[in-house]
């Protein structure tokens, strides 16, 4: 990453770090995409199956990446403040993190997985693919939160490219495997669902192995002379890297859970309702990667501007990148506004889920706009290291406020399943006006030392 004096140079360097990390995240949901739909096509059982395994998993997987992402702005923040030389280190605890964070998972796993699946009083059958494809999962577990570390400080550096090369990789490596896994061919076995959790586990190694190669051999990382030299466990800087990863952990585990927790409460309307809110918030996921990905250049660009004492450029790089979100939410707006009923289609053939989902996805449409200002607000605050606040507002928002108006509407007003909808909103709303009114308060912060530092 470069110093940037207009607002074009900005622009340039903005996109330069955000179509790689876009092109990543649709990859990486991609695959969760096919694991479900390729299962679907094995059977019935194999898909609900994959689907209960996904939604237990991928609320515990996104939350713990946080914590270990927490190098992200510590590495961009070193880079900003020319401390190349203290890179290795933190990347190698990071990994250390990593590992420790893996085993704990793996323990409670092999005793809560079963009374947790019990208790979700699941046919047999279901329960069992379930149970398998978690199983399976679990032994990619380690590569997968090392190179989750490993991505982060790739990113750090400006080198998203890296990672979408790594992600594109891994793509045909997933499809390729569930292909031969999930239906047995060219003499593999026919696993089914639990195909899909080999695949992911496979492919956890060779995208890891593929990220170590890149950062021993290839340039700029070579020259950081990372895993070069052996560091033991520092308590210190376990303490320092989870204090910026715990508080993005826990925000990022509040916002995917609230969404796994109404899926649960939706469990009692009638099936059609149930596919189709599904249906719905899965568009809405994919949508959400562009946020997302806005969230996560912020972080990288607000680092290493705030690590070189440049105040300015972080604010203009915060207002560039919330701007251009809400922009395109208003897009995306206009997009299920009038094409509701195609992007329906695309995941139902039968009249009446298509309406519902078209119903749904009015709703989809407040949702996203909160999502455009709440996402990118908050990695602009993690760039500046400010985390707690945020891990706070996400906490009230979704699981004090949104939640619970949503089961109220949803229980005691005719307004049925929308009330859960009507009740996120409410709760995204309200996070995204208090997260803008933090961001304003930390900016003035730094503006004010930066003004106490020059007067001295």
């Amino acid at each position: 990453m470069i110093q940037t004096t207009s607002l074009k140079q900005k622009a340039i360097q903005f996109f330069h770090i955000l179509f790689p990390i876009l092109v990543t995240q649709i990859a990486l949901s991609a695959i969760t995409f096919f694991d479900t739909n390729m299962s679907g096509k094995f059977g019935t059982a194999d898909l609900a199956g994959v689907a209960i395994g996904t939604s237990l998993w991928i609320p515990i997987q996104t939350g713990l990446s946080g914590i270990l992402m927490g190098i992200t702005p510590i590495v961009s923040q070193l880079i900003g403040s020319k401390k190349e030389k203290d890179v290795a280190y933190q990347v190698t605890q990071g990994i250390w993190l990593s590992l420790i964070v893996s085993v704990i998972v793996l323990l409670i796993g092999s005793f809560a997985l079963s009374p947790i699946l019990n208790f979700m009083n699941l046919e047999p059958t279901v329960r069992d693919v379930a149970f398998r494809f978690l199983s399976a999962i679990s032994f990619g577990i380690i590569p997968l939160f090392g190179y989750t570390v490993l991505r982060s400080c790739i990113d750090a550096l400006g080198q998203t490219r890296v990672s979408m090369l790594i992600t594109l990789i891994a793509l045909p490596v997933n499809v390729g495997l569930n292909y031969l896994l999930i239906f047995g061919k060219f003499g593999f076995p026919r696993l089914g669902g639990v195909g899909a959790g080999v695949a992911s586990a496979i492919t956890y190694w060779v995208i890891f192995s593929v990220a170590l190669l890149f950062i021993y051999r290839a340039e700029p990382f070579a020259s950081l002379r990372i895993f070069r030299k052996f560091y033991f466990i520092s308590l210190k800087s376990f303490k320092d890297l989870m204090k910026i990863g715990v508080p993005i952990g826990f925000s990022i585990f509040f916002e995917t859970a609230v969404f796994s927790a109404v899926t649960l409460l939706m469990s009692r309307f009638d099936t059609v309702t149930i596919a189709a809110h599904q249906a719905a918030i899965n568009f809405a996921t994919t949508l959400y990667m562009i946020p997302l990905s806005i969230c996560m250049s912020l972080t990288i660009l607000v680092g290493f501007e705030t690590g070189s004492g440049r105040q300015k450029d972080a604010r203009q790089y915060a207002i560039m990148g919330i701007g251009l979100a809400a922009i395109l939410s208003l897009a995306t707006a206009l997009l299920l506004f009038f094409a509701g009923y195609h992007v329906a289609g695309l995941y139902s053939d039968e009249p009446d889920v298509i309406s519902l989902i078209q119903h749904f996805l009015i709703y989809a449409i407040f949702f996203q706009i909160s999502d455009a200002i709440a996402t990118p607000t908050q990695g602009a605050l993690r760039g500046y290291k400010d985390v707690n606040p945020a891990f706070i507002i996400c906490f009230i928002a979704y699981w004090v406020i949104g939640l619970p108006t949503g089961y109220v509407l949803a229980t005691y007003t005719d307004l049925g399943a929308y009330g859960y909808w009507i009740g996120l909103i409410t709760g995204l709303a309200i996070g995204a006006a208090l997260l803008l009114t933090r961001l304003v308060k930390v900016q003035r912060r730094y503006a004010t030392q930066a003004d106490a530092q020059a007067h001295h």
